[in-house]
């Protein structure tokens, strides 16, 4: 019979995290253990990784629903990889915990060249928001330590400001020799959206993820059919699990690209179903983190390297939390590897 347990951990930002919708400075994750019984050493792990303003799992109910998951993987000693659609993150924290459990080695959920340390994912450098100077800081470190891609936070600051920044990125660097990426978040107005993009497309940008808030499909077409700046689609396919209504939002909006997080998205099964619709339709896509401690982020790796996909990802780097989970996990440059002789130290997950 297969058990279950939970813990939490309160997860400490290294430096105060700038998004649109606020500054971060902790995050909370819940960890779920898979096993089979009297065999606790020989678990599974997954990780719970909601974000507050963002997830559509309801953080008032969140802890209430997993302890209801536990007691009934507990009652009936099954997992059931049963769709938990209003709960996403629920539902990727059992996923990868079973995908654990049936693997083989610590933490091993899909052995490849990766697993083995003689394969690379190459990852773009996140700026996150903040003051001038703070972000012109970020940008000069990503671009020593080697990254060809840089992907900048912006909507917090003012878009000038923002502009200038990303000026003074392309005047040094050509696109040839630098991938830049934006994130508003869905910071633009419906009506100042079409002036901006043109701004940024001056610049030579890469592409532009959510440029206006989700929900907005007419308008999102509108400056898709207009392919002003590629843009690429991602708190627009949050809460969206149905193969239908997920046929029917590419068909309609026609992005560039997706954006596809598994811990917000459902898991992985559901961002294949993603990625099949839209390779169908010719839109481009790639894979992102959101804010996993290294646990969330070693699952997601290690599936990004089984799609083939060459195109930078957003992965973490494992370097946000002052506590996170230790594990083999290293950057070196704009390349995550994992180094199998390296330890995992799970503390008191």
């Amino acid at each position: 019979m297969i058990k279950a347990s939970v813990s939490r951990r309160d997860l400490v930002f290294k430096i105060p995290a700038g998004t649109s919708r606020g500054v971060f400075t902790k995050k909370i994750s819940w960890f779920i253990s898979l096993y089979h019984e009297g065999k606790f050493e020989n678990r599974g792990i997954g990780e719970i990784s909601p974000i507050p303003g963002l997830s559509i799992d309801n953080l008032d109910k969140i802890e209430n629903k997993i302890t209801e998951t536990i007691n009934q993987i507990n009652k009936t000693g099954k997992v059931d990889e049963f769709k938990i659609s209003q709960f996403p993150s629920i539902q990727f924290g059992i996923e990868t915990a079973l995908k654990d459990l049936k693997s083989e080695g610590i933490g091993i959920l899909y052995p490849s060249p990766f697993t083995k340390g003689v394969q690379a994912i190459i990852i773009n450098g996140l700026i996150w928001m903040g003051g001038q100077q703070f972000m012109v800081n970020q940008v000069k470190e990503k671009i020593k330590a080697g990254f060809r891609c840089i992907k900048l936070k912006i909507g917090a600051i003012d878009f000038e400001t923002e502009l200038l920044i990303l000026k003074s990125i392309r005047d040094k660097f050509s696109p040839s020799q630098l991938e830049l990426r934006v994130d508003a978040n869905g910071a633009f107005s419906t009506e100042e959206a079409e002036n901006k993009l043109e701004e940024l497309a001056a610049l030579e940008i890469h592409s532009i993820e959510q440029p206006i808030k989700q929900g907005q499909w007419e308008q999102m077409k509108n400056l898709c059919i207009k392919n002003i700046l590629p843009i690429a689609l991602d708190e627009e396919l949050i809460g969206i699990s149905e193969r239908s209504k997920k046929k029917t939002l590419l068909e309609n909006i026609k992005p560039h690209y997706i954006i596809l997080k598994p811990s917000l998205l459902g898991g992985f099964k559901e961002c294949e179903e993603w990625i099949t619709l839209a390779e169908n339709m010719g839109i481009g896509w790639w894979i992102t983190s959101a804010l996993e401690s290294n646990i969330g982020l070693n699952a997601i790796a290690q599936w990004t390297t089984t799609l083939n996909n060459n195109l930078f990802q957003g992965l973490g780097t494992g370097g946000l939390y002052t506590n996170n989970v230790k594990c083999p996990l290293t950057l070196k440059g704009e390349n995550l590897y994992y180094f199998p002789n390296k330890d995992w130290d799970l503390g008191t997950i």
